[in-house]
């Protein structure tokens, strides 16, 4: 038997039954650049008997604009994609290959969940595997690619990854069969409004919602550059917005971040909290913008977002700059009995462990709470600095003060009147007690920026 020929029919074989998601590969690697590992690996999945060609999934590794990641591809050629124990395998063992090289990973999900008569051994197969990719959560990037629909314990992955890119009119992804889900809801519901960009709002698990793999190639590169060099020359180091000084706006303060330097994660959940990665004269930073008129109150999703972003902040040593206009703690039933305490609560713990540089910024309001979480010097912050027209106090307004002492018998309401006026609001009463560092012309607010990074970032 010709063992040359034999091996070009079985290579053949496989890619051909690969074909769609090599090609997906490709959009996004270097050309050429693909080692693929494990390709001849199958095993037989006997409910169909059918062979499960590459364990139904291609692994290898890469090049991205020159830098080196392994790949994750599920192939929904073989048995849709199904799920197995062995498939699982040979994810954590790609996996395994990038902790021991410190090397980022990009996964392309494509499931429609378990290979039926796996039984609890695909179970056993799907621990190992989330377990693995939460073991390198944190160390490296992980970027996930919901490449179809991904349905089922699989989908566990998106909570893990770092990014999770869903594709316009493509990706769907949802713990249970979108059927299941709409079935027991009593509703006659589209999987694409079960589990797309706008089914899963408010999950945080959606980063970008684009376009093609050319966009997710692109944000990929743009993600990588900012987290693998620190520090880049800017010519935008003594750079002033006048625009500041006549309104304090989210468009406006993304003047202050290098232009085209940033990327927002995560805009379709909790939208009036803009969580940003970019770089500020030069130096990588990830941001958070409080994007209300009025000032943003606080609810449990979008202090959950800002927490898991300033968990990744942490994770990858990157300064944490706080742009503030809060109201404090949404003041209704609803948010009262919510996770909301709790997750203020964890977030202040993953804050007290950012050991990079943490600056806030009062833009607008801080106000009670507000300001003790996301502005009080006491809560770590190197450097809190406030815009001239901000406003710092325990409450937002004379109303709110009566409201909170209507129990007590003798109010002096001339008194509150007096101590929660707008000029008694003022950040100069916060600055007098020392608790913040300077107060500043909005228009020079990128200078202060500047400095304070150069002299924090290690």
């Amino acid at each position: 038997m010709d063992k040359i020929r034999l091996l070009q029919m079985r290579r053949k074989k496989i890619t051909d039954i690969g074909k769609d998601i090599r090609k997906d590969i490709n959009a996004i690697i270097d050309d050429n650049s693909f080692v693929e590992l494990s390709a001849f690996s199958f095993s037989q999945n006997d409910f169909y008997g059918e062979e499960a060609e590459g364990e139904g999934v291609v692994t290898g590794f890469a090049t991205v604009k020159d830098y080196p990641f392994y790949i994750v591809a599920q192939n929904s050629a073989v048995l849709s994609g199904g799920v197995s124990k062995a498939n699982c395998e040979k994810i954590a063992k790609c996996i395994n290959q990038a902790e021991k090289t410190s090397t980022p990973v990009i996964y392309f999900l494509s499931s429609l969940g378990v290979q039926i008569g796996e039984g609890i051994n695909v179970l056993e197969g799907l621990a190992s595997l989330i377990l693995k990719a939460s073991q390198l959560k944190g160390t490296v990037p992980q970027y996930l690619i919901v490449d179809g629909e991904v349905y089922g314990q699989i989908a566990v992955l998106a909570g893990l990854c770092d990014f999770t890119f869903f594709i316009d009119k493509k990706s769907v992804l949802a713990a249970n069969s979108p059927l299941v889900i709409s079935a027991k809801s009593g509703k006659n519901i589209d999987k694409f409004n079960v589990g797309s960009v706008n089914g899963l709002n408010k999950s945080n698990l959606v980063s970008f919602n684009v376009k093609n793999l050319s966009e997710v190639k692109d944000k990929i590169i743009k993600i990588n550059a900012l987290l693998a060099s620190a520090v880049n020359e800017s010519n935008e180091l003594n750079k002033t917005i006048a625009a500041l000084d006549k309104k304090v706006d989210c468009e406006t303060l993304l003047s202050v971040l290098d232009k085209d330097s940033y990327l927002e994660i995560g805009s379709a959940c909790a939208p009036e909290i803009k969580c940003l990665l970019g770089r500020i004269g030069g130096i990588s930073v990830a941001a958070v913008i409080f994007d209300g008129e009025n000032g943003v109150s606080l609810n449990a999703v979008n202090v959950r977002k800002i927490k898991e972003f300033a968990e990744f902040a942490c994770c990858y040593g990157l300064p944490y700059v706080t742009f503030v206009n809060t109201l404090g703690i949404e003041e209704n039933i609803e948010t009262n009995n919510s996770l909301v305490i709790k997750e203020i609560g964890e977030y202040v713990s993953i804050l007290d462990c950012i050991d990079s540089a943490k600056i806030s910024v009062v833009v607008g309001k801080a106000i009670g709470l507000g300001y003790t979480v996301f502005a009080a010097k006491n809560m770590g912050y190197d450097y809190s600095y406030a815009f001239a027209n901000s406003k710092i106090a325990l409450f937002d307004d004379v109303q709110g003060a009566e409201i909170e002492f209507s129990d007590e018998k003798k109010v002096d309401k001339k008194k509150l009147t007096e101590r929660y006026s707008d000029e008694n609001s003022d950040p100069v009463n916060a600055a007098k007690g020392g608790y913040i560092d300077n107060i500043i012309q909005p228009s020079f607010i990128k200078q202060y920026l500047v400095a304070s990074l150069q002299m924090l970032v290690k």
